[in-house]
């Protein structure tokens, strides 16, 4: 869910900029993104289910446990369809190199409980943990949108574990949660999960929670663990994008970035890797923003909004909603 603005193009000057690699202080595990595909690679279709918009993905590369060797595994993508009344479901698709993609049918997880029912289950982040996936969603029922918890180990059947961080409560959060992206490992003995929620002057910002179970979560600070910075691409509102990296600088999160015109572009942080409430480094322009046509008119104009992740021997591939409409794929090299 994006507020709707009118259509703002960016100047060939900014939009250089926002291209360019911003990088933190702190040492990244890829470098410069660059479209992998020039055109969405997952559109609307049909007159049902997924009408109105396909966006918002989270991929992982999934290789069944009990499969043989000559098995080479696939990518599986669970993105957010939406119909033409604005209900949306969770589809799955399937690819063999990470850029085209097969959806199923029909959705696999679709409104069903009082805290979806009548807006969906919407922004899938996957994070796996043994042989089970955990899958953070936002459920949202046209009143209030609310962070959840699904369980799966094959991607296909959910077991809903119910909302895990409840809209309205906590330690500055005064309305909805959202964007919940773990930590792919224990830290301290717990487990560490970003996400999103409102200030008390309205602008939504990044928070931070630890679990032993993954179910029950216990907010870490007491004021937003990445803030929104005036005047910068970051103004109005910081949301996690995937679940972070762990990488030998420390956890590099990537994130969603609007500014005071709601413009989404990409920005990075980086986290220490004992302490995940301290910031060591975050990017000062944007890394990724909208350039193409369908990236800037669709449901909401000006819209890139990452949610999914992949490293693919020495590329990263990097998943996108493009004005909530389309999806998109960018990719940079592993450094």
């Amino acid at each position: 869910m994006h507020d709707v603005k009118p259509k703002i193009f960016i100047a060939p000057l900014l939009l250089a900029a926002s291209l360019a690699f911003a990088a933190p202080a702190t040492d990244l595990p890829f470098g410069a993104w660059t479209r992998a595909s020039n055109e969405p690679i997952l559109s609307p279709q049909g007159r049902t289910w997924e009408s109105a918009g396909t966006f918002n993905p989270t991929v992982t590369f999934f290789r069944a446990k009990d499969a043989n060797k000559q098995d080479p595994g696939k990518f599986v993508m669970l993105y957010r369809a939406q119909d033409a009344a604005g209900t949306s479901r969770l589809g799955y698709a399937e690819s063999t190199d990470g850029i085209h993609f097969t959806p199923r049918p029909d959705p696999v997880l679709w409104p069903e409980t009082a805290y979806e029912k009548d807006g969906g289950v919407e922004d899938p982040r996957l994070q796996k943990f043994g042989d089970t996936f955990y899958l953070t969603y936002t459920g949202y029922n046209k009143k209030d949108a609310q962070l959840c918890l699904a369980t799966s180990r094959d991607l296909i059947h959910w077991d809903r574990k119910g909302v895990i961080l409840p809209a309205y409560k906590g330690n500055w959060n005064v309305a909805w949660t959202k964007s919940g992206a773990i930590v792919p490992e224990k830290i301290d003995g717990k487990y560490w999960m970003y996400w999103l929620g409102t200030a008390a002057d309205k602008t939504d910002q990044m928070g931070l929670s630890y679990s032993t179970d993954l179910i029950h979560w216990t907010e870490a600070t007491d004021a937003p663990v990445l803030p929104r910075r005036p005047e910068k691409f970051d103004s109005r509102v910081v949301e996690p994008g995937p679940p972070p990296i762990l990488a030998p600088g420390g956890i590099v999160l990537i994130y969603n970035g609007a500014d005071d015109k709601l413009v989404y572009r990409t920005g990075v942080a980086v986290f220490d890797r004992k302490d995940p409430r301290k910031l060591l480094s975050r990017s000062d322009a944007p890394i990724f923003a909208p350039e193409k046509e369908w990236e800037r008119a669709g449901q909401v104009p000006n819209v890139i909004f990452v949610e999914g992740m992949v490293q693919q021997g020495k590329r990263w591939l990097f998943y996108y909603g493009g004005a909530d409409k389309y999806i998109g794929v960018a990719e940079a090299p592993s450094k």
